[in-house]
C-alpha cells in the first residue's frame, strides 16, 4: 500500500518540481499563485477574486508562496501529498488494519485517475481532511465537526458532512460548539486581514454565474449547443474563468438551481433523520453507517444539483466511499465502482478533450452526459440506501459494530435487538463513550 502511495505521488511530485524549476505552476495553481503575490487584494487581479474562496482557503496559498512564486507548485503538492498520507494513515491505522487497505488502495486509485484535478485545485486539499474526519466518525462528534468546520471554511463542499454529521449523532452540542469556534477563529483572521466585509463573498459570487458546461443540469442546453438547436452556445465567462452555456430558459434555470440544491440538502437530511428514528424501531439504528450513506447522499446532491459542475468536484464524493470500504466493503462495492468510472470520464472531459468538448464536439458531449447520468444514479442509490436503513436496518451489513478491525476509530453504539422490536437497548462496546 505504501509502495504504491509513494509511487503515485512521487510522479507528482517530481511533475511539480520540473514545472517548479522552470517558474511554472498548472491549472488553478497559475490562479492562485497571482493571489498570493498580490496578497489577496481582489482589486489588483484580473479574472476571479481571492474570495470566491472561504478564508482559510487563502491560507494554503500563502504557505505555498512563502518561498516566492517558482516552488509554489511544488509546495502545493507537497502539503496536499502530506495531508493524503495523513487520511490513508488514520484509514488503515498506519497499515496496521489490513481490512481497511483494499479502502486504502481505491482512494490512491481513484486520485490518481483525477490526476491533476485531485493535486492542482483547493478541493485536493479538503477531500483528505473530510477522509480524516469521516474516519473520527460519530464516537467523536466534536473533533469530527471541528475538522469539517475548518474544511467547510476552506471548500463549502463538507458542510453536506456537518450536515450529516448533525442529523445522526446524540450530541448535536458539540457539533454545533465545534464549528462556533471554528468560525470564531475565521472572524478572528478576517479582522486582522482587514477582510471582514469580504468574509462571504464567496457565497455572493455564486448568484449571478450561468449555467457550467459540465453540471448536470446544463446537460439538455449542451446538446441544443451540439446540434444548433434555438440559438443555444457555449462561451466563457472570464470574469468567473469558467466555461458556460447559455439558452432558451437557461437564465431561469440557473435562478432556480440555488434554492434546488438547499432544498435537495434538507429533503436528503430529513430522509437521514428518518431513517435514524425509524430504524431504531426495527431492529437498530447504525449510526456509523447513517453518517456515511448520509454524507454521500448529500454531497452527491451538492454536486448534482448544483449550477456549477467544475471537474474537481468529482473529488468530494470519494471520502465518504473510501471510509465505507473500510466499514464494509460488500456494501460499498456499487458506489465505488460507480465513482471509478466517473474518474475515467471526468479524465477524459478535463483534460484530454475539454477543447473538443467546449466546441461542440457530439462524442466528448455523449462522454460527458454518460458521466452526469452516473453522479444521478449514484445520489438515487445513496438515497436508496438510506430509506432501506429506516425501513430495515438488517438488510445492510452493520458498520458501527465492525468498527474496530476495519477502521481506526472509535466504535459507536450498536443499537441491538430482535428485528421488528419496538425499542433497543444500546450497548457501547466503548466504556468510555456510553452516550454514544
Amino acid at each position: 500500500m505504501w509502495t504504491v502511495f509513494g509511487a503515485v505521488h512521487l510522479i507528482f511530485l517530481v511533475l511539480a518540481g520540473l514545472l517548479s524549476l522552470r517558474g511554472e505552476a498548472f491549472s488553478d495553481t497559475f490562479i492562485y499563485r497571482i493571489w498570493a503575490s498580490v496578497d489577496f487584494d481582489g482589486t489588483r487581479v484580473e479574472g476571479p477574486s481571492p474570495w470566491v474562496y472561504p478564508i482559510l482557503a487563502l491560507v494554503p496559498m500563502a504557505v505555498a508562496y512563502i518561498f516566492g512564486p517558482a516552488p509554489f507548485l511544488f509546495i502545493w503538492v507537497l502539503m496536499i501529498a502530506g495531508l493524503n498520507a495523513l487520511a490513508v494513515g488514520k484509514l488503515t491505522s498506519w497499515g496496521r488494519n489490513r481490512k481497511a487497505i483494499p479502502a486504502a488502495l481505491w482512494w490512491i486509485g481513484f486520485t490518481t485517475l483525477l490526476a491533476w484535478l485531485g493535486f492542482a485545485r483547493v478541493d485536493g486539499l479538503t477531500a483528505p481532511v473530510v477522509l480524516i474526519a469521516l474516519c473520527f466518525g460519530v464516537a467523536s462528534p466534536f473533533l469530527t465537526s471541528f475538522i469539517l468546520s475548518v474544511a467547510t471554511w476552506t471548500k463549502v463542499w463538507p458542510a453536506a458532512v456537518v450536515l450529516a454529521l448533525f442529523t445522526v449523532v446524540k450530541q448535536r452540542v458539540q457539533v454545533v460548539l465545534a464549528g462556533v469556534l471554528v468560525t470564531a477563529f475565521v472572524l478572528g483572521l478576517a479582522l486582522a486581514m482587514n477582510a471582514l466585509p469580504l468574509l462571504l463573498n464567496f457565497l455572493l459570487e455564486q448568484g449571478d454565474r450561468g449555467m457550467q458546461l459540465e453540471a448536470t443540469f446544463t446537460t439538455p442546453w449542451l446538446w441544443m449547443s451540439v446540434l444548433g438547436i434555438g440559438g443555444a452556445r457555449m462561451y466563457m465567462n472570464r470574469d468567473i474563468n469558467s466555461m458556460q452555456v447559455d439558452g432558451p430558459g437557461s437564465e431561469v434555470m440557473s435562478v432556480l438551481m440555488q434554492p434546488l440544491l438547499i432544498a435537495a440538502a434538507l429533503l436528503v437530511a430529513a430522509l437521514v433523520f428518518w431513517a435514524l428514528h425509524t430504524g431504531k424501531r426495527n431492529g437498530g439504528a447504525d449510526r456509523t453507517a447513517l453518517l456515511l450513506f448520509g454524507s454521500l447522499a448529500l454531497v452527491t446532491a451538492f454536486v448534482v444539483f448544483n449550477k456549477v459542475g467544475s471537474p474537481q468536484f468529482m473529488v468530494w464524493l470519494a471520502p465518504a466511499v473510501a471510509v465505507g470500504l473500510a466499514h464494509q466493503w460488500k456494501a460499498w462495492r456499487v458506489p465505488a465502482t460507480m465513482l471509478i468510472c466517473v474518474a475515467v470520464l471526468t479524465f477524459l472531459v478535463y483534460p484530454l478533450f475539454y477543447d473538443a468538448l467546449s466546441h461542440n464536439n457530439a462524442v466528448m458531449a455523449a462522454v460527458l452526459t454518460l458521466r452526469n447520468l452516473l453522479l444521478i444514479v449514484l445520489f438515487v442509490w445513496s438515497v436508496r440506501q438510506l430509506f432501506i436503513m429506516g425501513r430495515n436496518p438488517l438488510a445492510i451489513p452493520r458498520h458501527d459494530a465492525g468498527a474496530s478491525s476495519a477502521v481506526s476509530v472509535t466504535p459507536a453504539v450498536v443499537e441491538s435487538g430482535n428485528a421488528g422490536a419496538g425499542s433497543a437497548e444500546p450497548v457501547t462496546t466503548d466504556p468510555s463513550n456510553k452516550e454514544l
